[in-house]
């Protein structure tokens, strides 16, 4: 791949400092995308700061000047996709139709088969890593359970859920098992008879998994 132009790779007695903000949005797409293929090739272990660069097609200084580290690196641009990639709940009026857009919208997003293998190997590392398990929970799994707690209220609120149900229970019910399915290696394929169960099954389990007389308020 020809190199992208940078401030940090310009040839010499190029005049620095020119680059607009095109160039500049230019090189960090570029950065991100090499950055993700070859955390998907390598794993997190692996990577290295010098095979994004040349996948990037820019001078490793343009990496080093952006993040400190190749920690850094990968947990910003993971966060900036998590933020990109977590779309408003679907609002379809009732518990049911939302459940299933929800589990539509998880499914989509995990159907590059690289998101898979780098989800896998980052959860993986996690285990071995508690500074990389809490940035994945702020950056990654906070977003989407506030995601599905934001579906979980306005059940409530339309009456379809009890008051009193559990949030965090909740919002396990309408993530974990369609994920579980989605990374483990070998599960079979997810398909419209599966998600159309799934949303049944969720639905029950969600209204039945408060105390009987429970209330309270709702946070």
């Amino acid at each position: 791949m020809p190199e992208i132009a940078d401030d940090d790779a310009l040839a010499p007695g190029r005049r620095r400092g020119t680059r607009g903000p095109a160039q500049d949005e230019t090189v960090s797409a570029a950065i991100e995308a090499a950055a993700f293929d070859e955390l998907a090739a390598a794993g997190w272990r692996r990577l290295a700061m010098d095979a994004v660069a040349r996948r990037a097609g820019v001078g490793k200084a343009a990496l080093y000047r952006r993040w400190e580290s190749k920690e850094a690196m990968l947990l910003d641009l993971v966060a900036r996709l998590v933020r990109r990639e977590v779309p408003e709940v679907p609002d379809t009026g009732t518990l049911a139709g939302d459940v299933r857009g929800f589990l539509d919208l998880t499914v989509a997003q995990t159907a590059d088969p690289r998101v898979v293998r780098i989800a896998v190997d980052l959860l993986g590392e996690s285990v071995r890593n508690p500074a990389l398990a809490e940035s994945l929970r702020l950056a990654v799994l906070a977003p989407r359970r506030e995601a599905a707690a934001a579906m979980l209220r306005r059940a409530v609120g339309r009456g379809e859920l009890p008051v009193g149900l559990d949030p965090e229970l909740g919002t396990d019910l309408l993530i974990s098992p369609l994920l579980l399915r989605l990374l483990l290696p070998g599960a079979p394929p997810v398909d419209e008879v599966y998600l159309d169960t799934l949303t049944t099954v969720i639905v029950a389990g969600l209204t039945s998994a408060a105390p009987k007389g429970a209330d309270g308020e709702w946070p």
